[in-house]
């Protein structure tokens, strides 16, 4: 049965009164946008979605990218508990790479399909201060000193909330700033949660190159359509959430308890795949709720 377009726009109607004025914040990883043509579609469902009354906030990585430009440079990129050893070159590496070159790529794509993007990073204004991380103790191992690597200690959302209530999305790189003024490259994922906390996001997104949580690991038509926060601890014990998908989901779940309505983890290589997972019934991925 083929299904007429002005059926796809009223089902979607709810969903647009719903959501409209809300806060949403949009986490996109390094991985997914080595790929264009998923670039932009991300972008494009992220300007739509402005134009449709949602306030969209994007927080970017850039690990593979910061990787290359090392070896470009003579560094290898050394990791302990999957973050990045950060001296001070590869701090510098680092800016250069995530903001002039992912997030200016960024607010130029959204400029393209008639958007207003902003670059930021945490110097601006100060509005993301972070603490040097701690030593980090591994097992077998002696406490490693990770660097230029930070903590979030804390976020103002006062400039994000002028930026996006002036129309313009903010594009936001993971480099925070500590109280003196020293630089601290943060993991992007722990950045984007606490700025949707501190905005008080209806919704956050985390845009991966996964389906979602799969009931059956390998099986990837098995994809949980919702779950409850309250059962992660229970997913892990089972076996169903595993691996490298662990952190993601943590993190969504940390969102949730504090205090965003829903977290999702969609798969960014699908077509559109922000506006079939808000706009639609069925939706394409994993969506964690708080009850």
């Amino acid at each position: 049965m083929t299904v007429k377009r002005e059926q796809v726009l009223i089902e979607a109607l709810p969903f647009i009164r719903e959501f409209y004025d809300s806060i949403m914040v949009f986490k996109i990883g390094g991985s997914t946008m080595s790929d264009r043509t998923v670039l932009e579609d991300f972008v494009q469902d992220v300007v739509l979605l402005r134009y449709i009354g949602i306030h969209p906030i994007i927080v970017h990585g850039g690990g593979p990218e910061i990787s290359r430009a090392m070896e470009k440079f003579g560094k290898k990129a050394e990791f302990v508990g999957g973050l990045r050893v950060t001296d001070r070159e590869t701090l510098g590496i680092a800016r250069m790479v995530l903001l002039g070159s992912i997030n200016a790529e960024l607010v130029n794509l959204i400029g393209k399909y008639g958007g207003k993007g902003i670059g930021l990073s945490g110097q601006d204004g100060m509005f993301l201060k972070a603490r040097k991380k701690a030593p980090l103790k591994m097992e077998g191992m002696q406490p490693v000193d990770l660097g230029f690597v930070g903590d979030v200690d804390r976020v103002d959302p006062e400039i994000l909330m002028i930026m996006a209530g002036k129309g313009y999305i903010p594009v936001i790189s993971p480099i925070a700033a500590d109280d003196e003024g020293n630089n601290l490259n943060v993991n992007a994922d722990t950045v984007a949660g606490a700025v949707a906390v501190a905005m008080r996001a209806k919704k956050f997104f985390s845009i991966t190159d996964v389906e979602g949580v799969r009931l059956k690991p390998d099986d990837p038509s098995s994809v949980i359509s919702e779950f409850r926060a309250s059962d992660f601890d229970r997913l892990v014990a089972e076996g169903v959430i595993s691996g490298g998908m662990i952190p993601k989901v943590e993190a969504c779940v940390r969102v949730v308890r504090g205090g965003v309505e829903k977290a999702h983890i969609i798969d960014g290589r699908k077509h559109h795949a922000i506006l079939l997972e808000l706009l639609t019934q069925e939706g394409v991925g994993t969506m964690i709720s708080r009850s």
